[in-house]
């Protein structure tokens, strides 16, 4: 690894907040309270600014919730976002792993669709 790459991930590893330092800066008011992190939304429930339930449906689609996977196939998704594809289907949003996938997953869906109607 080249020297300038080395520096810089020293330099990201020195400056990562711990929790500690966080709610530190939220208490001074150096941070503001974000429900898109741990320990902004334990702090919004402190202050009852949101209920137990939304930190918890927050936390979820912080982590995408129940969709880690492939609607159609099943296959695990992964985190790199360019990988995935997503598409809504009666106003629900799925997840594919590849465009393919998700074209599979309309054809089914019409199939079942004009089946019902018969």
């Amino acid at each position: 690894m080249p020297e300038n790459e080395e520096t810089k991930d020293l330099v990201e590893e020195e400056t990562e907040e711990t929790e500690e330092e966080i709610k530190s800066d939220m208490e001074s008011g150096e941070k503001d309270e974000e429900v898109y992190t741990e320990e902004g939304r334990e702090k919004l429930v402190e202050d009852d600014e949101i209920e137990d339930w939304e930190e918890g449906y927050m936390e979820g689609a912080e982590d995408r919730g129940e969709q880690t996977s492939c609607a159609y196939c099943g296959k695990a998704l992964g985190e790199d976002e360019k990988n995935i594809y997503e598409r809504e289907f009666d106003g629900e949003i799925k997840l594919f792993c590849s465009e393919e996938h998700a074209q599979k997953y309309a054809e089914r869906l019409e199939k079942k669709k004009a089946k019902t109607k018969e």
